[in-house]
């Protein structure tokens, strides 16, 4: 084998947990994959020699192209940056374009909210907190990276996470009661199960839904849950989260909150009500928090 192979090997050892640092850097598997493809591209170049630690070696090196990538993004006020061709020759194998499946399955396995948070964190919040919080590299090494000493890096994650995090309107206890109702409610649409749906949900259920700025507004849990049943096959891309405190959905394709429910509860714990949010104005004054 030579060199060159054996630098590739190693290298390939390492693509899975890199595109899972950049996936969550960048929330495109596209520019993930890019990120990837430049760190080989880098270490191709300059060979392992003098590396002790190939795999901090490479998480760096993709922290940084991740970040470099998120500063050029935000600046141009671009979703993601222009693809680019890698060399071919240089490569340890073929990239193939990312598989929207495979996209949608890594998104859900992140968890949409985490991204959708995420998405309204600064390049240099959002790499502290995934190289700390989720890949467990120490401020030490992740100071230099966003240029900044370990300590600054420490409160950048520190801010992070209280947004990840959000805020919970409610005590612990009633927390958890309203996040078993959401399951409940999410659990009985995705299998179609009308009579499941009815237990959690008031009889007077108001349904409000904001789309656009047009206000439309539907009473009665049932009539409302016959429609809804028909909208099952869109709920792959739909998790609970923390929507203004309280358990709520996030409809998030890709990471990008694209509609969220905000409920009301009932003294006796059902759905008294909730509002479909889907104006790109009013989602962005929502705070989204992870319901863990």
């Amino acid at each position: 084998m030579s060199e060159h192979e054996l630098l590739a090997r190693k290298f390939e050892d390492e693509r899975s947990r890199l595109r899972g640092v950049a996936y969550r850097m960048l929330g495109s598997l596209a520019d993930a994959d890019d990120a990837v493809q430049e760190a080989w591209l880098r270490l191709a170049r300059t060979g392992d020699a003098g590396i002790e630690n190939l795999g901090g070696w490479l998480t760096t090196v993709v922290g940084r192209v991740c970040l470099d990538m998120l500063r050029s993004r935000k600046s141009r006020r671009e979703e993601a940056l222009e693809t680019h061709e890698p060399e071919a020759a240089a490569a340890p194998a073929s990239v193939a374009p990312p598989d929207p499946a495979d996209e949608r399955q890594l998104a859900n396995s992140v968890g949409l909210a985490l991204l959708v948070v995420l998405e309204t964190l600064s390049p240099a919040e959002r790499l502290a907190f995934v190289l700390h919080d989720l890949f467990a590299l120490p401020f030490e090494e992740i100071g230099p990276i966003v240029g900044r000493t370990p300590d600054a890096a420490r409160q950048l994650a520190s801010r992070a996470r209280r947004r990840v995090q959000g805020t919970p309107a409610v005590d612990g206890a009633e927390l958890g009661r309203r996040r078993e109702v959401i399951d409940a409610f999410l659990a009985a649409l995705r299998g179609g199960d009308l009579e499941a749906l009815l237990r959690v949900l008031d009889p007077d259920l108001v349904v409000r839904a904001d789309v656009g700025g047009t206000l439309r507004e539907v009473r009665g849990a049932r009539e409302w849950a016959k429609g809804a049943l028909g909208f099952a096959r869109l709920l792959e891309s739909v998790q609970p989260a923390l929507v203004d405190g309280s358990p709520g959905l996030v409809f998030a394709p890709g990471g990008r909150l694209a509609r969220a429910l905000r409920f009301t509860f009932g003294d006796d714990g059902r759905i008294a009500s909730f509002e479909l949010i889907a104006d790109p104005a009013r989602l962005g004054t929502i705070e989204v928090g992870v319901l863990a």
